[in-house]
């Protein structure tokens, strides 16, 4: 990656940094997902340089940086044209060379926690064709695997009466572009010592491929 732009987020009273998040990404999102080649791959990798993690959440921060190898794909993607309705929330840069002293290499991907009792209850119901509240409040056959079991066993159990377990990865709430429906993109990183090269999905995030800290 040699070439960067960075967005920054302006939010005030009339939108908090959580709804701005939600605007600006999906303007990014629907730019990525036009400039994809084959397989969903897209040469623009994104990085979040104030994202912290505490004991209790994470935070995104409100900086976003958008990396490429060249700068024709960013010029192409136009970031400061897709962002122009938020104009007065978002700041774009224009495109700078990435400097030669940087911290080190990161890996932003998506992740989809698999703990939370709403999701698994949502789940249940798609794939059993039943309803979502018939399934979260009633007794369902789930598959328990006890202390050093190797198989598990069925039996009858209620998702609502499972324990809740705060998600602490931090995220952006979008639409599906497909379907409509909100979602959240939970966002996890992780740092490595050496540059991996690759390409990123419509989202600019990538389970391999690295972009430069600094």
């Amino acid at each position: 990656m040699n070439y960067y732009l960075e967005i920054t987020l302006l939010p005030n009273y009339e939108i908090n940094l959580f709804s701005l998040w939600s605007k600006t990404f999906q303007q990014i999102h629907l730019g990525l997902v036009e400039t994809q080649a084959a397989q969903n791959r897209v040469p623009i990798g994104l990085s979040f340089p104030e994202y912290r993690m505490g004991e209790k959440f994470g935070v995104l921060g409100s900086k976003l940086r958008l990396f490429a190898p060249d700068e024709t794909a960013l010029i192409r993607f136009g970031a400061d044209k897709r962002l122009s309705r938020l104009s007065d929330y978002v700041h774009c840069t224009g495109l700078r060379p990435v400097p030669d002293a940087i911290k080190g290499y990161s890996v932003y991907q998506r992740e989809q926690p698999k703990t939370g009792r709403e999701r698994l209850a949502r789940r249940y119901a798609k794939r059993h064709n039943l309803d979502y509240e018939t399934v979260f409040n009633g007794k369902v056959e789930l598959c328990a695997k006890h202390d050093n079991a190797t198989e598990c066993q069925k039996m009858l159990m209620s998702y609502s009466e499972m324990p809740h377990k705060t998600i602490t990865t931090p995220f952006i709430r979008l639409k599906s572009l497909s379907s409509g429906n909100a979602f959240c993109l939970w966002i996890k990183k992780r740092e490595l010592e050496n540059n991996v090269s690759g390409t990123f999905t419509t989202y600019g995030l990538s389970s391999t491929a690295s972009v430069p800290e600094f």
